[in-house]
């Protein structure tokens, strides 16, 4: 892995759990619910909040800008998000739950200098990224930006997870991986328990017929495990991945990145501590802070 690819994948640690609360914390179910959805489960909300950016997108452009998720799922949600509210609402509630939440874990430090610091350079990397084929990362990069530093950093976050993510999604189809290919072939590297990833709205039979596909490319062994092969491609993907997040942290520089990382410290400290993300994520990071 080279030094840049390296950092890239450094703030991706950094920055995913300072965007991810927006689908956790209760502020964000409640705003959700507020709006007519359905709060029972997070998926409703996920749906909505995330795709908003796209405007009224339908359930293929919301397939294709998830990838992993199954069509079948995101056809129960998408359109349908949008005869609860408006692409426009859930984008205004969305910040809205942001700035309730952050308000909640860190009270008056929101509005402290080294929020405003960690916002400018946060805005500056996000404002630098390349948008060609990476559609989630441009519509977000198309909202116009909060007046609050704090939301700033939130929405510069989710610009910069985007743009990763679109990218990891390229390199899941250079590799040959549909999405249920993707997930069977992550879970198989042990990176999380498959079980995680029942959320995702695939079948037992589709989940066993992608594992299938992965056996027959001796991607994996009889028992579900990766074999060497398949260790390599998974590695293929991550080192793909973090060479196309990379270009961001480059125009900012390793010395603004790290001192963005440490600025934004008190957040993700802050999620962290609040419990507020899944013990074991499906994106293979870690969720829970690290003993001093």
């Amino acid at each position: 892995m080279s030094a840049l690819s390296g950092l890239a994948r450094r703030m991706w640690h950094q920055l995913e759990p300072i965007h991810a609360v927006l689908y956790f914390s209760p502020q964000a179910f409640e705003e959700a619910a507020t709006l007519g959805y359905d709060v029972e489960s997070r998926w409703p909300s996920y749906f909505a909040y995330r795709t908003a950016p796209l405007g009224r997108a339908g359930s293929r452009l919301a397939t294709a800008t998830y990838y992993s998720f199954s069509p079948r799922m995101i056809g129960e949600h998408v359109p349908a998000a949008w005869e609860v509210a408006t692409p426009e609402r859930v984008l205004q509630a969305r910040l809205t739950a942001v700035d309730r939440t952050y308000r909640h874990l860190l009270g008056d430090k929101v509005a402290g200098p080294d929020v405003a610091e960690a916002a400018e350079l946060a805005r500056r990397a996000a404002e630098s990224v390349a948008v060609a084929g990476r559609p989630l990362a441009a519509a977000n990069l198309d909202l116009p930006w909060p007046d609050e530093p704090h939301l700033v950093l939130w929405q510069a976050a989710t610009v910069l997870r985007e743009h990763r993510g679109d990218g990891h999604l390229a390199a899941l189809l250079a590799a040959g991986l549909d999405g249920c290919e993707a997930l069977v072939s992550f879970a198989a590297i042990g990176a999380a328990p498959a079980a995680n990833f029942a959320g995702r709205g695939w079948s037992e039979q589709e989940w066993d017929a992608a594992r299938e596909r992965l056996a027959a490319r001796g991607l994996v062994d009889l028992d579900g495990q990766a074999t060497e092969r398949g260790r390599e491609l998974r590695d293929q993907v991550e080192r793909m991945t973090d060479g196309l997040a990379a270009e961001p942290w480059r125009l900012l520089g390793e010395e603004r990145a790290e001192r963005l990382a440490r600025l934004a410290g008190p957040f993700l400290g802050a999620v962290f501590e609040a419990g507020l993300l899944p013990m074991t994520s499906t994106l293979g990071i870690a969720t829970v802070k690290a003993p001093d």
